[in-house]
């Protein structure tokens, strides 16, 4: 059984939403994410902190964090 799940990846100034699905079974590591999906994060992850936007926005729906001043 799977669900979809966003998660969200946050590096410096920049957030991804990565929309990924958890697999649900009957054993006590449930609910999980595939190897796929967990290599598709860190591959997000990496490119987040390498500032390589182009690679990310591939993967992901990246926004960038601005300051709120008052």
């Amino acid at each position: 059984m799977t669900s979809s799940h966003t998660k969200l990846i946050h590096e410096g100034r920049y957030i991804a939403e990565v929309d990924v699905e958890l697999l649900e079974g009957d054993n006590a590591w449930s609910p999980y994410l595939s190897l796929d999906d967990a290599k598709k994060l860190d591959e997000i992850r990496q490119a987040l902190r390498r500032e390589d936007l182009k690679h990310a926005i591939k993967l992901a729906r990246v926004f960038e964090l601005t300051p709120v001043q008052i």
